[in-house]
C-alpha cells in the first residue's frame, strides 16, 4: 500500500509537499484550518487566531522567475514582482493544474501529533485533528510540518523599559492593515525588517513624522538593481555564488560591503550594520532612501526607555514626542501540536538536520519545511526540500552517496539560527545544490557544456532559476530547457509594454567576457 503522508499546512510549503508526495507516488492527505489555501499569502481584512496576517499593500521580495515553483512559470503577464493577490492567484493555479484540492482537507485543525506506540519499528504517528467541533484519530506513516512561522507574534515588551507608563497606542505589525490611523501622527517604527520598513513608508504618506528605530541597522536593497534588472536575476547566478564563496572570509564581507553600498552609502543614511560580519536578511524597499533624504523618515538608535507620551533613544539626551509606536519585531517559532521533545525550539533555534529533520528520532518520517530564511526565494526552496523529503521517506539512498539519505540525517546535526545572523553561509543557491545533489538533480554546467553549450553558459552566468534543477534526476520535467532559455522574455514582457518586446539578451555582455575566463576555474571546482 502507499505510504500514508500527513502535511500540515496548504501554505505555499503545504501545496509544493502534496504536490511532491504524488509525484513519489504517496498519498498525502494536507489539513488546513482555515477555509482555503494559500496561507500567508491569503489576504483577510480581519486577523484570525493561529494564521499569519498580511497587509493589502504586501509585494513579494523576489523576482516572479526566481520564485516560481521549478516545474509551473509564472504566466508571462504577470508582473515581475508580484502584488498578494496576483501570487495567491499563482498558488490557486498551481493548485488546480496539479489537482491538489482533492488531497485537503479544510477547516481542519492538527490539535496533536505523537509517535505511535510502535514508533521504534514502523515510523508512524498518531495523528488528532478536529473540525466541526469533533475530533478524529488518525494513523500515518510521515508527517510534514508546512504549517508556517509567522502567526505567533513576539512582542518582548520587558525589553521596552516604562512600555507601560506610555499613554499612547502601541501595537505589533501583525495588528496592521492600514495606514489611516497614523493620519497627523507622530510614529515610531520599532525594528527594521521588511515589514517595520513597508510600514514605515506606508505611514509616512499620512503621518506627521515617522521615526525608525534599529539597534543594529541593515542592508537595504532595492527590487529595482543594476540597470534595472530584478535584484535577485541579477545576485543570485551561479558566476556569482562562485566569486561569493571562493573568496576568503575578509575578502568575502568586503565584496559585500561594497556591493551593498554601491546604489547608495548606507552610513551617511544611518543604516550600516553594526557589526558587518554579522550580516543580517536586507530589507527589500524602493522607496527608503528617498524617504531618509526628503525628511519623511529619520533613522534613530535603539530605545532606551518611553515616557508618558514621548520616547528616548540610546546614546540620545532629548525626548521624542510619540504618539503610536508599531512594534515590527518578529515572530516566534512554535509548533503546538508536536510535543517539544520532537522539535524543541529554544531561543527561535531548532536543531534540525539541512534545516529539516530532527536529528534524535529514530526514524526519519517527519520533516519540518520552510523554517529557512535564506536570501532568495522560498517557494523553490520548499518545494526543493520536499522533493528530498518524500525520496527519504521512501527509503531511497541519496544519489552519490553510499550511506544514503537516512544515514545522513542520522549523522548530521545542525544547530540552525532563525536570527538572520547567518543568512549568507545558508546561501540559497548552495544550499539548493546541496538538496538537489542529494537527489540527483543538481545540474551539471561542465557535462552541459559539451552536450549543450548554450544552456549551460546560460545557467553558469544567468539567474539561477527554479528550472535548473528539473534538467535531470529524478523529477526531470521536459519543458525545463525551454523555460531556461525564455526566462528574460517573461521578465521584460510585462515592462516593454510600450514597444514591442524583442528577445533579449540572457545576460549582462561585459559578465560573458570575464565569465569565460572564470568558467575554467569553475570547472576545477567542479561547479
Amino acid at each position: 500500500a502507499a505510504m500514508r503522508v500527513a502535511v500540515v499546512g496548504a501554505g505555499v510549503s503545504g501545496l509544493a509537499a502534496t504536490k511532491c508526495c504524488l509525484d513519489e507516488g504517496l498519498e498525502p492527505t494536507c489539513f488546513e484550518q482555515s477555509q482555503d489555501i494559500g496561507g500567508l499569502w491569503r489576504y483577510t481584512e480581519h486577523i484570525e487566531a493561529g494564521r499569519p496576517s498580511l497587509y493589502p499593500s504586501v509585494i513579494s521580495n523576489t523576482s516572479k522567475e526566481m520564485s516560481s515553483f521549478s516545474d509551473f512559470p509564472y504566466p508571462e503577464d504577470f508582473p515581475v514582482f508580484l502584488p498578494n493577490a496576483l501570487l495567491l492567484d499563482y498558488l490557486q493555479r498551481y493548485a488546480e493544474h496539479f489537482s491538489l484540492r482533492e488531497h485537503i482537507r479544510f477547516r481542519t485543525t492538527v490539535v496533536s501529533i505523537r509517535r505511535h506506540p510502535d514508533f521504534a519499528t514502523t515510523g508512524q504517528w498518531s495523528v488528532v485533528t478536529e473540525a466541526d467541533g469533533k475530533q478524529v484519530s488518525h494513523v500515518f506513516d510521515a508527517i510534514m510540518v508546512c504549517s508556517g512561522n509567522f502567526s505567533e507574534p513576539s512582542l518582548p515588551l520587558h525589553c521596552f523599559p516604562g512600555i507601560e507608563r506610555f499613554q499612547g497606542q502601541y501595537f505589533h505589525s501583525r495588528q496592521y492593515k492600514h495606514p489611516d490611523l497614523f493620519q497627523g501622527k507622530h510614529v515610531l517604527v520599532v525594528g527594521m525588517g521588511n515589514s517595520g520598513v513597508d510600514i514605515a513608508v506606508e505611514a509616512s504618506r499620512v503621518a506627521s513624522k515617522v521615526t525608525i528605530c534599529t539597534g543594529r541597522g541593515a542592508w537595504l536593497l532595492s527590487r529595482v538593481f543594476e540597470r534595472g534588472y530584478p535584484w535577485d536575476m541579477v545576485f543570485s547566478t551561479r558566476l556569482m555564488s562562485l566569486i561569493r564563496n571562493s573568496l576568503p572570509g575578509p575578502l568575502a564581507w568586503a565584496w559585500i560591503n561594497y556591493q551593498m553600498n554601491q546604489r547608495f552609502n548606507h552610513e551617511n543614511y544611518g543604516l550600516q550594520p553594526e557589526k558587518s560580519c554579522l550580516v543580517r536578511e536586507p530589507v527589500l524597499n524602493d522607496d527608503l532612501p528617498s524617504y531618509i533624504l526628503t525628511g519623511r523618515i529619520t533613522i534613530k538608535p535603539g530605545v532606551k526607555e518611553f515616557k508618558e507620551n514621548s520616547v528616548v533613544f540610546h546614546d540620545y539626551a532629548e525626548e521624542e514626542p510619540i504618539d503610536i509606536v508599531v512594534f515590527c519585531t518578529g515572530y516566534n517559532v512554535s509548533f503546538p501540536f508536536l510535543e517539544e521533545s520532537v522539535v524543541k525550539v529554544e531561543n527561535k533555534h531548532a536543531s534540525l538536520y539541512k534545516h529539516v529533520f530532527p536529528t534524535h528520532l529514530q526514524k526519519h518520517t517527519l520533516a519540518v519545511l520552510g523554517l529557512i530564511k535564506p536570501l532568495g526565494a522560498i517557494m523553490p526552496l520548499t518545494e526543493m526540500q520536499s522533493r528530498w523529503v518524500t525520496r527519504v521517506f521512501k527509503g531511497r539512498r541519496a544519489k552519490g552517496s553510499s550511506a544514503g539519505c537516512q544515514n545522513a540525517v542520522q549523522t548530521g546535526h545542525v544547530m540552525f539560527g532563525l536570527s538572520f545572523d547567518e543568512v549568507l553561509k545558508t546561501e540559497w543557491m548552495v544550499y539548493m545544490d546541496t538538496l538537489a545533489s542529494f537527489i540527483g538533480a543538481k545540474p551539471s554546467v561542465p557535462r552541459l557544456l559539451c552536450r549543450d553549450p548554450w544552456l549551460a553558459l546560460t545557467i553558469f552566468f544567468g539567474p539561477c532559476t527554479p528550472y535548473q534543477y528539473r534538467l535531470g534526476g529524478p523529477g526531470h520535467w521536459e519543458g525545463a530547457r525551454q523555460a531556461i532559455l525564455t526566462q528574460w522574455d517573461r521578465t521584460l514582457k510585462p515592462t516593454r509594454t510600450r514597444v514591442p518586446a524583442s528577445s533579449s539578451s540572457s545576460f549582462p555582455s561585459l559578465l560573458t567576457v570575464v565569465g569565460f575566463l572564470l568558467l575554467l576555474a569553475a570547472v576545477i571546482f567542479g561547479f
